[in-house]
């Protein structure tokens, strides 16, 4: 995020912006742990993040945080664009929603991510003041403009795509638009003999879930997701269900906060990406986290890539573990506290 904020800032620090003023209010999106704003920004600030791990890393920081945008009529608006388009898109249009006529909107991000086809699109539907190149980045400002209901940036504004059976994905979550391949094999590999309390590690949008919530008969069900707007989609396609299983919804990274119930079954299909390149340790950390919030004599269920070497861990923290199936990508691992 470093390269961003300077590019970002690159406007502000040559006189083209002014720096937000005291009295003035300024709203950011998609910062995370490493947001610094220069001393000459004195306006108050609140930061928009839904992703659990930034979130606290803000709030730690001292940042007014919260996971969804409120409020409106703020004088700037500031996004740091990452990886996901319609993520991007969807923070744009909301920022230009939530600004008074005139308000500054600025933009910033990596050439590698897509910012200057981005900017591009943008410049169709709002004429942009400038745009600028620097520090292998993009950035780009507009006002709102100053007819109140005119936000053309709305053209823009992505809807949750919803998979063949009808659930509703998340924006900027894992597996947007239909169901993961191995999370899948995952539902199908399991075994007969599910039941009492159960929880889904990194729920997503909640589809292993609807898998046990549809087959068995369970005491509970809880779903911990460290993505807002996932677990947000989760609710909403675990509700049909809610008569029949007791769900309970846990924004929260699994990483750092530890879980507080007990569980005989734990299922997952653990992230191992935070950039572009394979971080086993996530998944292995999910484990962990797994291992100390199942019950004795409880089991986990996990689906991983082939290459990733989980089988370490899970002998490490676990009695007795092994491997129901696999196929070209994708390995079923079970074990027993």
């Amino acid at each position: 995020m470093s390269n961003s904020l300077a590019t970002l800032f690159f406007p502000f620090h040559h006189g083209l912006l002014d720096a937000p003023r005291a009295g003035e209010r300024l709203v950011v999106f998609g910062a995370g742990a490493g947001l610094r704003l220069p001393p000459d920004f004195r306006s108050e600030i609140v930061a928009v993040q839904g992703l659990r791990p930034d979130y606290l890393s803000l709030e730690r920081a001292g940042y007014k945080v919260t996971p969804t945008l409120e409020g409106e009529n703020f004088d700037a608006a500031f996004v740091l664009l990452g990886r996901h388009r319609r993520e991007n898109e969807l923070q744009l249009a909301q920022s230009l929603a939530c600004l008074k006529p005139g308000g500054l909107l600025a933009a910033a991000g990596a050439k590698k991510d897509g910012a200057a086809s981005l900017a591009k699109r943008v410049a169709k539907l709002l004429p942009l003041e400038n745009q600028l190149s620097k520090h292998h980045g993009v950035v780009f400002w507009a006002r709102r403009p100053n007819t109140p209901d005119a936000v053309p940036l709305q053209a823009l504004l992505a809807h949750p795509i919803r998979t063949g059976e009808g659930y509703e994905t998340a924006i900027g979550g894992f597996s947007e638009g239909g169901v993961d391949p191995g999370s899948r094999l995952l539902a199908d590999s399991l075994p007969d003999d599910i039941s009492g309390s159960v929880a889904d590690f990194g729920a997503g949008w909640g589809y292993l879930s609807l898998r046990l919530a549809k087959r068995f008969s369970l005491q509970m069900l809880d779903l911990y997701e460290a993505h807002n707007r996932s677990l947000d989609a989760a609710r909403g396609n675990l509700a049909a269900h809610a008569s029949e299983t007791p769900c309970h919804f846990f924004w929260q990274d699994l990483l750092s906060e530890p879980v507080e119930q007990r569980y005989d079954v734990i299922v997952m299909n653990p992230p191992f990406h935070r950039g572009r390149a394979a971080e086993p340790d996530l998944g292995q950390a999910m484990i962990l986290a797994a291992s100390k919030a199942v019950k004795p004599r409880g089991r986990l269920f996990l689906v991983a890539n082939r290459a990733l070497p989980y089988e370490t861990v899970v002998k490490a923290n676990f009695t007795r573990q092994g491997e129901i199936c696999r196929d070209s990508s994708f390995k079923v691992l079970w074990a027993v506290k």
